[in-house]
């Protein structure tokens, strides 16, 4: 019979209860971020109340076969996310990331599930993007050898409107979608291998391979510290040495002490 562990309900507590980490010259740290820290700025999220999955089905516009379907649909659904996207700003979670990498450089691992780019205006130079860039495109030609991805801030509503590739085939949206690999995994899976602090921020422990990240480094690094920081405890809070609940705005900007 398979018995279940508890995690000890003193690992989850109010960010105000816990000191900050203390991050030495020799840490390497790497931090996740997922939809929650783009959520405060008004960044529309996929599976809360009102979420972009009430109003559209996932296979319908975040799927090959969606694309092949209709890809007038799924144009649309991206160039009104693009458009809400540019209407935004980075909040002080993002700037306090962006800031921890002035301190540490490549010490820090940046890797995110969101597409945003609010990372990056929020001054994080070495962000990698797991799930693609939304304000990029590529062809949709996995064989094209010209179609690489792309800068592209156009909207694309219509089925006339999409733009070609040099070869000839349509532009699709350079994002991650469901059933497809995730990008960079070589790069994250050594940088999960390599980290002393692995840290969790917004993100809701339920998408894989994202929610495995911490598993990940339980097993390889034993001795390295886990933390997850949001409002509520994720779905995966057992496998965290400590949750600290806050909104990620009130949290990061004291959340790391570096030496």
């Amino acid at each position: 019979m398979k018995v279940e562990t508890k995690r000890n309900p003193a690992r989850g507590a109010n960010y105000t209860e816990l000191a900050p980490v203390e991050i030495s010259a020799s840490s390497r740290v790497f931090i996740l971020t997922g939809a929650g820290i783009s959520a405060e700025s008004g960044i529309a999220t996929f599976r809360d109340k009102n979420g972009l999955w009430e109003m559209h089905a996932v296979e319908d516009v975040a799927s090959p076969q969606g694309w092949r379907k209709d890809a007038e649909l799924v144009w649309k659904f991206y160039s009104e996310r693009r458009a809400q996207a540019e209407t935004c700003k980075p909040n002080v979670a993002h700037i306090a990331l962006g800031e921890l990498e002035k301190k540490i450089g490549d010490k820090l691992f940046l890797c995110t599930q969101n597409v945003d780019g609010l990372h990056e205006l929020g001054g994080s130079k070495r962000v990698v993007h797991m799930h693609g860039e939304l304000f990029k495109s590529r062809c949709e030609d996995a064989k094209c050898k010209v179609g690489i991805s792309r800068e592209d801030h156009a909207l694309y509503p219509t089925l006339a409107s999409i733009a070609k590739c040099e070869c000839g085939s349509r532009l699709r949206p350079d994002i991650c979608w469901f059933g497809e690999i995730p990008f960079f995994m070589d790069r994250i899976s050594d940088a999960l291998d390599a980290c002393d602090l692995f840290v969790t921020v917004g993100s809701s422990g339920a998408v894989y391979p994202a929610a495995g990240f911490v598993r990940h480094v339980n097993a390889k690094r034993p001795r390295a510290k886990s933390i997850y920081v949001g409002p509520e405890e994720p779905d995966n809070a057992d496998e965290f040495d400590e949750c600290r609940l806050g909104k990620a705005s009130a949290v990061l900007p004291g959340l790391f002490r570096v030496l």
